[in-house]
């Protein structure tokens, strides 16, 4: 709580509604008083920040999502800076990933200059079946939601369970020939996976266990992303 009364009885109210909430059931889950979860319901209300469902429930308003829109990606500001470090670090492009459903997408990215690279560009869809980017987003995830993926995938649960026991991926050819990569996680203030942290290169540079000799730089930049 942040000791501004109003504000954090205000807050406790919206996090009340993201299901629905009648203001009997707002009472129930806040404790706050009838007539003060009604009062605040109502002026939230008022603001767009909660709104009524056919049944009368309030639910979260549309002000919510145009402020959320309007306020600037944290993790892809700070990953700008953190993947040209990486890449200068390693001599090899660095990528950010983000999961969508059953694909990944390279959402931030800083290439070699010149020479033997491995490019991807911003924007890039690429599957969640291969590469050490997709092994990341799936080695925390429950496991409903891992094995439908698992019989399409280049890699094997094992495999998985070994990326969560070091806290690191590898991969050499999987995603495409002649390439290998090294990813980490970026986690939330919670400790979800959120994204990906990763480097990508010619196996004649990286080597068949590129992981020996980046995984602790890429580890050390998943950190520094991770919490925001």
């Amino acid at each position: 709580m942040s000791g501004v009364g109003v504000l954090d009885k205000a807050v406790v109210i919206l996090a009340a509604c993201v299901d629905g909430a009648s203001l009997a059931e707002l009472v129930d889950r806040t404790k706050l008083p009838r007539a003060t979860a009604h009062r605040l319901a109502q002026a939230l209300e008022i603001h767009r920040m909660l709104v009524r469902d056919t049944q009368g429930r309030w639910r979260p308003g549309p002000r919510l999502g145009e402020l959320a829109n309007a306020a600037p990606d944290v993790l892809l500001t700070a990953a700008e800076p953190l993947l040209s470090a990486l890449r200068d670090a390693t001599g090899e492009s660095a990528q950010l990933y983000l999961r969508r459903a059953d694909e990944r997408i390279c959402v931030a990215a800083a290439e070699r200059a010149s020479g033997l690279r491995d490019t991807v560009p911003v924007g890039s869809v690429l599957p969640m079946t291969a590469g050490s980017a997709a092994q990341i987003l799936l080695a925390w995830e429950p496991p409903e939601a891992v094995m439908p993926l698992l019989p399409r995938c280049k890699f094997t649960g094992r495999t998985l369970a070994e990326v969560r026991r070091r806290g690191w991926a590898q991969s050499v050819a999987e995603r495409e020939p002649g390439v290998a990569s090294v990813s980490a996680p970026i986690r939330d203030r919670t400790g979800r996976v959120i994204a990906s942290i990763s480097i990508s290169g010619p196996i004649e540079r990286l080597g068949r266990r590129p992981g020996d000799r980046h995984a602790m730089a890429v580890v050390r930049a998943g950190q520094r992303l991770s919490g925001l």
